[in-house]
């Protein structure tokens, strides 16, 4: 439960600093911490479903905190999020299908591609005025769509692909995509929630445990990430991701 706590803890912290709902962090060390410990370890199943309950509640506070400043642009959850609610209802009804090895290779392509879309620069993207943002609706539809399929699947809410796709192919300012993502990531969570509850693959003391750590880490991570550099912030995603992305692939290929 100690554990459990503090892995819960860790991961908000880190992930509310960083704007996301924290499941690209908290998969891997569900995944690999316990047993490092001589605990009993999770299987990809039971990490997937915590980290979609915990994940849920995770946003709350973060869309509470925002909900004020124009910083929420409407348009964009309305239409990513009906999109990306579909998706991760469909992913995380339909992970029941798929053998754990399965799972983690879906995670590691997801954080394979937000790991290199991290890395191409985005110029240019604060200097407009939030309220003279515009983007393509056709295509913020399809793409969180294909996210949530994807988030649904591993139990995550897909922020850490969400954010890289609203800052480079949509081009949406940064502070209006760390404030609508959170919005959108709570919206997922519901659909990939409801799939991992109705098909039993939640283990609900870890979920518990993870929820009440992450209520209380959240906060203190977005009050710290107000004092951070927004390029600093990017570079500790960018670097988090990547080294997630080696560690499950390396299993992955062994």
């Amino acid at each position: 439960m100690i554990v459990i706590f503090l892995i819960g803890f860790i991961g908000s912290y880190i992930s509310g600093m960083l704007g996301i709902g924290g499941s690209i962090i908290k998969y891997p060390m569900l995944l690999y911490i316990p047993s490092l410990f001589g605990l009993a370890a999770f299987s990809a199943h039971e990490v997937s479903g915590i980290s979609a309950v915990q994940v849920l509640f995770a946003t709350i506070g973060g869309v509470w905190a925002y909900r004020k400043g124009g910083f929420l642009n409407k348009q964009l959850i309305l239409y990513m999020g009906s999109s990306i609610l579909v998706g991760s209802f469909i992913g995380g009804f339909g992970s029941r299908l798929m053998t754990g090895d399965a799972i983690n290779f879906v995670y590691g392509v997801l954080a394979l591609i937000a790991a290199a879309m991290m890395f191409i620069p985005k110029k240019g993207i604060d200097d407009v005025a939030f309220d003279q943002v515009r983007f393509n609706k056709p295509l913020a539809s399809v793409l969180a769509l294909i996210v949530g399929i994807g988030a649904g699947i591993v139990g995550a809410a897909g922020a850490f692909l969400l954010v890289p796709i609203m800052l480079v192919v949509l081009k949406i300012p940064t502070r209006m995509t760390i404030a609508s993502s959170l919005a959108i990531t709570f919206i997922s969570s519901i659909g990939s929630t409801v799939g991992k509850v109705t098909t039993g693959q939640v283990e609900y003391l870890p979920a518990a445990i993870m929820i009440v750590a992450s209520l209380i880490a959240s906060p203190l991570g977005a009050n710290a990430g107000k004092k951070v550099n927004a390029t600093v912030l990017q570079v500790i995603l960018a670097v988090l991701i990547v080294g997630t992305a080696i560690k499950i692939w390396l299993d992955i290929l062994a």
